[in-house]
């Protein structure tokens, strides 16, 4: 009887424990939700994450407002998720810089894997190889033989230390293309430069290239991405001259890491909801591929993805100063 009434008290016990979590996720979202976008209004990422804010807040009956927080190369923006009260009324909606840039830093105020709980990837963006009209190059196998036979001639921008773009740039000089970086702050200013042939190269999301190579005024030699995108079917993948070659920028929801489990399960289930509506559409005509997927196909995602990013960072000897 004694040890009956001890296994009640615990149960009781582990229930009054569990109880207010379950409430929340019940309740979930009883006010409005904060979406923080660590970077300024304009751009994919804020374009991306206002759409899902959108649907999330149609779906869900609640608003889920973008707050921009930019600052710091997102450090700022982030740094306010990692130390917001993790009830999952205040989430981080960004890219995969967010997951590298702190790789070429000396000090960050958090740890992705330890402060963050995944929630969902929404997207990823293939890139585009994007060189000077000018440029006696028409691939990337003509490319790789104009670096040999230049060497130190080619420059390339870099919109943002440690981003896809710098990254998969890095990833070419590992398979012999011979260049020097040029720093920018911002694409806009790189892809002038790249017109106007200042600069030889620009690796960056395929919309930001694709009005230009349209017109004619830069000439995209590659996409990234395992297979050709809808928006340039003419134009090869990286990997049909380099097997195996593959990069992508991508965007996904995060938490706190301490959110409970209920509230992310409930925002991935919303998110791969939202993923099959209209908004499937609207990322497929910017150039994008839809993600969705459960929590853990996110983490692994995103675990493999700093993995390959970390090493290449550690390789190429890459510091933001």
């Amino acid at each position: 009887m004694k040890r009956k009434t001890l296994s009640l008290l615990a149960a009781g016990l582990i229930g009054a424990l569990l109880a207010p979590v379950s409430a929340i996720a019940q309740a979930y979202p009883s006010k409005p939700v904060k979406v923080i976008i660590p970077f300024p209004p304009g751009g994919t990422l804020d374009a991306i994450g206002r759409q899902l804010a959108q649907k999330l807040s149609e779906q869900l009956g609640q608003q889920f407002v973008v707050e921009n927080k930019p600052g710091g190369n997102g450090i700022i923006g982030a740094d306010a998720v990692a130390k917001a009260q993790a009830d999952g009324y205040t989430l981080l909606f960004n890219a995969s810089t967010f997951t590298t840039a702190p790789m070429t830093m000396k000090q960050v105020p958090y740890a992705v894997a330890k402060d963050f709980a995944p929630v969902a990837l929404v997207a990823k963006a293939p890139l585009s190889v994007a060189i000077n009209k000018n440029l006696p190059v028409t691939d990337i196998k003509s490319l790789l033989a104009y670096a040999k036979a230049n060497p130190g001639k080619l420059t390339f921008a870099v919109g943002s230390v440690g981003s896809a773009g710098h990254l998969a740039t890095e990833l070419l000089k590992h398979n012999g293309l011979d260049y020097t970086v040029v720093p920018y702050k911002g694409t806009a200013p790189a892809f002038q430069d790249l017109i106007g042939g200042q600069i030889s190269g620009f690796i960056d999301p395929i919309l930001g290239s694709l009005q230009y190579h349209k017109n004619g005024l830069l000439r995209v030699v590659a996409v990234t991405s395992a297979h050709r995108t809808p928006n340039l079917p003419d134009v090869p993948t990286v990997a049909e001259t380099l097997p195996g070659y593959e990069f992508y920028s991508w965007y996904g929801l995060w938490a706190p890491v301490k959110a409970p489990q209920e509230v992310r399960d409930l925002l991935n289930a919303q998110v791969n909801k939202a993923l099959a509506t209209d908004m499937k559409d609207k990322l497929i005509s910017q150039g994008l591929i839809v993600g969705g997927g459960s929590i853990e196909d996110f983490r692994k995602f995103q675990a493999d993805d700093m993995a390959r990013s970390q090493k290449l960072i550690t390789d190429g000897n890459i510091r933001l100063e």
